[in-house]
C-alpha cells in the first residue's frame, strides 16, 4: 500500500470488508488514523479492521469511553486492537497523554477515530484513511495511504 489508494464503498458491508483487508497488512505497533465526517464510516471499517485481525468482543463506537481495548484472538500471532475516539479529546494532549497510547502502539493495532492532526506523532508511520459519504446516500468513499 505504498501508494494512495481509493475505493467506493456503496454499502456498510463493503466497508467492513475493506477493514479486513486492510487488516491483513497490519501487526502490533501499527497506527491507523481515520478521518471523516460523522456517519462516513469510521467505526464501520474498524469493525472490518477487528474482525480481520480476529480480536475478541464486540467493535463499537468508543465516543463515549473515549478508547476501547480489544483482546487478542485465539490464533497464533494474533495482536489485540485499542479503538480510540479523539472527537471528544478536542486536541488535548494531556488527555491524550493519559490515554498512554504510546505503551500500546508496540503491542496492539491503534485505530483512532477523528485522529486527524492528533496523534500522528505517536508513530513515524500511520495508516491514514480519509472516509467520506455522499449526501443523502449509503454510498461512501475511502482514500488510504501510508504515511511517514
Amino acid at each position: 500500500m505504498a501508494d494512495r489508494q481509493q475505493r467506493t464503498l456503496p454499502t456498510v458491508a463493503d466497508t467492513e470488508a475493506l477493514g479486513r483487508e486492510l487488516a491483513a497488512g497490519l501487526g502490533a505497533g501499527d497506527l491507523v488514523v481515520l478521518d471523516g465526517p460523522l456517519g462516513a464510516g469510521k467505526t464501520a471499517l474498524t469493525r472490518g479492521i477487528a474482525a480481520g485481525l480476529g480480536v475478541q468482543g464486540r467493535v463499537s463506537s468508543p465516543t463515549f469511553i473515549i478508547a476501547r481495548q480489544h483482546r487478542a484472538g485465539t490464533d497464533e500471532g494474533a495482536v489485540p486492537l485499542v479503538h480510540v475516539d479523539a472527537y471528544r479529546l478536542g486536541g488535548d494532549l494531556d488527555e491524550l497523554d493519559a490515554l498512554d497510547l504510546d505503551t500500546d502502539l508496540h503491542q496492539a493495532v491503534v485505530v483512532v477515530e477523528w485522529g486527524r492532526g492528533v496523534v500522528e506523532h505517536l508513530s513515524d508511520r500511520h495508516l491514514r484513511v480519509l472516509l467520506s459519504r455522499e449526501p443523502d446516500s449509503d454510498v461512501r468513499t475511502a482514500e488510504w495511504e501510508w504515511v511517514d
